[in-house]
């Protein structure tokens, strides 16, 4: 599921590099790994646990942001019959990561790489994540290949996982991918990323399903001065999003047929919650007449415009409860859908990057042999759920106060200005309290009404009062 990603160019010794430096420090993360957990990670890169399949003929290729190196998935599309033929590659993390030794030890600790602006906090040791590890293009690397059989509507058929050695061809990324299936150069591979892709958002939307094309956030430094920018999600995104959707489904599927497993699961958000939605857009100038529905409406908003973008971030609120549920003995959870997918789902294409994959795929790829899963992956399921909730709620304050620290230094110059903005929400016990969004920049903030009511889904002019990157606090109040 999105998140709200940001990410920055300019000195690194520019100002808001400094606040973000601050930050890492007062949240107390890891600025590196302790000398034994290097020592092991360096071990098993010289010495992986290799499986005797070979997948090497397959030419496989990743999609990624230009410039990433930690590699989770490479992937090969074919045609089959009258539907299609999917392989997915998952970096092995198994393969290198003895159970109870000192790295699996340390990413129990970390349980997730947190992203800032300017820099990342790994999961595991670049020596893994960034080189052994990792899909990169003509090496070869251990995998979970996954094999999907689709029919022509691009329904899944038939499903394998297995352990096998496997060597991408080719590094792609996503502005690339899009200019070659656009002008018709894309060869068969990876044209039929377009096919494939929109035949599962076909089949999304009969479920009732939704996928968020939430827009990136650059901060760009010039001159001392910080504007930030949209990056609209090109449609080769939320194509490739779907191959992982798609085994992050499959995934969930074979661990519930199994009776063990863990899935991520996320409730049908409250009437409320839509409620609040419903004020954003009245206040955003955007059309949701009562007959239509939020899939619906998400699906008719243009990334690339400001207004709809903005929207787009509000509705990542109603992912809010997602979590993670393990179960064992056959019993499922409950509620065991992710309301979002509109299916049963799990996390297990990012293991480099998410702790939680690892096990899913071992799960998987023991309940397709016929096998009892390992017992260091079964005795993880009790503690899981609650470590990747603490990991998740690490990376939420990460992301929000990454945030609140960028636009306080993209407005820190501008104290005492005037903007137009739109009530989008005010507090229920203090309707002088609540929260605007600027028309430009595009920045949400909180706002004081001095003891005024605020208009609710309305358009105000409101006046900056403080924006410290120091204390990452921004406020406004009417003007």
């Amino acid at each position: 599921m999105p998140r709200r990603h940001v990410h920055m160019t300019g000195a690194a010794e520019a100002p808001l590099r400094a606040a973000l430096r601050e930050l890492r420090t007062t949240l107390d993360l890891p600025e590196g790994f302790p000398p034994d957990v290097l020592a092991e990670a360096e071990a098993a890169a010289r010495a992986p646990r290799l499986p005797e399949a070979d997948a090497t003929d397959i030419p496989f290729f990743t999609i990624d942001p230009p410039g990433s190196v930690d590699l989770d998935q490479a992937m090969h599309l074919a045609r089959r019959d009258r539907g299609y033929r999917v392989r997915y590659a998952i970096a092995d993390v198994a393969a290198f990561v003895a159970p109870g030794g000192a790295l699996d030890a340390e990413a129990h600790r970390r349980v997730q790489t947190l992203y800032f602006p300017d820099e990342k906090v790994p999961l595991h040791p670049a020596v893994l994540s960034e080189a052994a590890a990792s899909l990169l293009p003509d090496r070869t690397a251990p995998a979970l290949l996954w094999q999907f059989d689709l029919d022509a509507e691009g329904r899944t058929v038939a499903t394998e996982v297995r352990r096998a050695m496997v060597r991408s061809r080719a590094k792609l990324d996503y502005a690339g991918v899009q200019r070659q299936i656009d002008a018709g150069t894309a060869e068969e591979p990876l044209a039929l990323l377009k096919d494939i892709g929109l035949l599962r958002e076909q089949l999304e939307i009969e479920r009732g399903g939704i996928s968020l094309n939430v827009p990136e956030q650059e901060i760009v430094e010039r001159d001392g001065r910080y504007s930030l920018e949209y990056r609209a999600p090109l449609p080769a995104d939320g194509w490739n999003a779907q191959i992982s959707l798609l085994t992050g489904m499959a995934a969930a599927d074979l661990m519930i047929a199994a009776g063990a497993g863990i899935l991520r699961t996320l409730p049908t958000a409250p009437g409320g919650a839509v409620a609040r939605l419903r004020r954003s857009a009245e206040a955003l100038r955007i059309d949701w007449p009562h007959h239509v529905s939020y899939a619906q409406l998400v699906r008719s908003l243009d990334p690339e415009n400001t207004r709809h973008a903005a929207f787009l971030q509000d509705c990542t609120t109603l992912l809010r409860g997602a979590g993670y549920s393990a179960f064992t003995g056959g019993e499922l959870p409950s509620p065991a859908v992710h309301a979002a997918v509109a299916h049963e789902y799990t996390h297990c294409t990012a293991p480099l990057r998410r702790l939680v994959d690892r096990y899913a795929g071992e799960l998987c790829v023991a309940a397709v042999a016929g096998q009892e899963p390992p017992e260091w992956a079964l005795a993880a399921l009790e503690v899981l759920p609650k470590e990747m909730a603490a990991g998740s709620q690490r990376a939420n304050t990460v992301e929000r106060e990454c945030l609140d620290i960028v636009e306080a230094a993209l407005l820190k110059e501008r104290v005492g200005d005037v903007f137009d903005a739109f009530v989008v929400d005010v507090k229920e016990n203090e309707p002088a309290v609540g929260t605007v969004h600027l028309e430009d920049p595009a920045v949400v903030a909180r706002i004081e009404g001095g003891g005024a009511e605020l208009p609710l889904g309305e358009r105000l002019r409101v006046r900056l009062t403080q924006a410290d990157p120091g204390s990452a606090k921004v406020l406004f109040t009417p003007a």
